[in-house]
C-alpha cells in the first residue's frame, strides 16, 4: 500500500500540500486528479524522492520512503527529458541499469517494452530525430523498462494519439495484473473514468474525495454521475466543514 500520511510541503508562503493524507491498496490503477495548482505533480516529486517534504511521511508497504526505495519506482515526469543523442534502444537500457538492472536483462526489458510500444521501427535512431509521438512513447516507456512496483505518471496520454492512449492503458492493465501499483494524474477525467479503478481528487494542496471509481461516481446521495460531475462538486466546496461526509468521501483536517 502506498501511504500519504499528513505529507506538507512549502513554497514561500503558499502551501502546496497541506498535511495531505491519501492510500492507494496495492494492485491499483489509481487516478490522482486535481484543477490546476491543486498539489498533484508536487505530491508526485514528493512521492519519488524529486522534492522533500516539510512535513509528514510517505510510505510503501509500511515503511518510509528513501532513495533505495525510488530506485523500484517508475517516474513519468511534468517536464519530459530525454537524452537526445542516444538511440532509442541503448537510452532505455542506459535507464535499467540506473535502477540497478543487470545488463542482459536490461537489454531484454527494453526490446521487450520496445515492442510493446511498437518502437521496432526507431529502436536504432537517434532521440532527436523522433517525432513528438515516438518521443513521448520513448519517455513513457522510461518510466516502465525496469518494471517497477509503483508506476508514477504525470499526464501520460499528453502528446499520444488515440491508438497509442489505448496501448498504454492496455499495457498499464498488464502491470497492474502483474501486480504493480499505478498511480497517474490526468485532467481527462473520461480516461480517468475508464481506466482507473480508484480516484484520489485533490484541491488546495489536500485530498477532498477518494475511493473506488465506482463509488465515487456513485457520490453520497447513491445518484450515478459522470467523473466529471462528481470531481465538479468536490473541487468548488471550499469550506472543509461543509463537504458531505460518506463512503466516498475523505476529509483530512489539520
Amino acid at each position: 500500500m502506498l501511504e500519504f500520511d499528513r505529507v506538507s510541503r512549502r513554497f514561500g508562503d503558499v502551501y502546496a500540500l497541506d498535511a495531505l493524507s491519501f492510500s492507494v491498496p496495492s494492485g491499483s490503477l489509481c487516478g490522482f486528479c486535481g484543477p490546476n495548482g491543486a498539489g498533484k505533480t508536487t505530491a508526485m516529486r514528493v512521492l519519488v524522492g524529486v522534492l522533500r517534504a516539510d512535513g509528514g511521511e510517505v510510505r510503501w508497504r509500511g515503511d518510509p520512503v528513501d532513495r533505495e526505495l525510488c530506485r523500484r519506482f517508475g517516474y513519468l515526469p511534468e517536464e519530459r527529458g530525454l537524452y537526445p543523442a542516444m538511440a532509442v534502444e541503448d537510452h532505455l537500457v542506459y535507464l535499467a541499469r540506473l535502477r540497478g538492472v543487470a545488463k542482459e536483462r536490461a537489454r531484454r526489458s527494453a526490446r521487450r517494452i520496445i515492442e510493446a510500444f511498437e518502437l521496432g521501427a526507431v529502436a536504432d535512431r537517434r532521440i532527436d530525430s523522433l517525432s513528438l509521438g515516438n518521443a513521448q512513447r520513448v519517455q513513457l516507456a522510461s518510466a516502465l523498462v525496469h518494471d517497477p512496483v509503483l508506476v508514477v505518471l504525470d499526464e501520460p496520454f499528453n502528446g499520444l494519439d488515440p491508438l497509442a492512449a489505448e496501448r498504454l492503458a492496455e499495457l498499464l492493465r498488464r502491470r497492474v495484473a502483474d501486480g504493480a501499483t499505478v498511480l497517474l494524474s490526468s485532467h481527462q477525467l473520461d480516461a480517468v473514468e475508464r481506466l482507473c479503478d480508484r480516484v484520489i481528487v485533490l484541491d488546495h494542496g489536500r485530498t477532498v474525495l477518494e475511493g473506488p471509481t465506482h463509488e465515487v461516481r456513485r457520490g453520497v446521495d447513491g445518484v450515478e454521475r459522470p467523473l466529471v460531475d462528481a470531481f465538479r462538486t468536490a473541487v468548488t466546496v471550499t469550506d472543509a466543514d461543509e463537504r458531505p461526509e460518506g463512503p466516498t468521501l475523505a476529509r483530512h483536517d489539520a
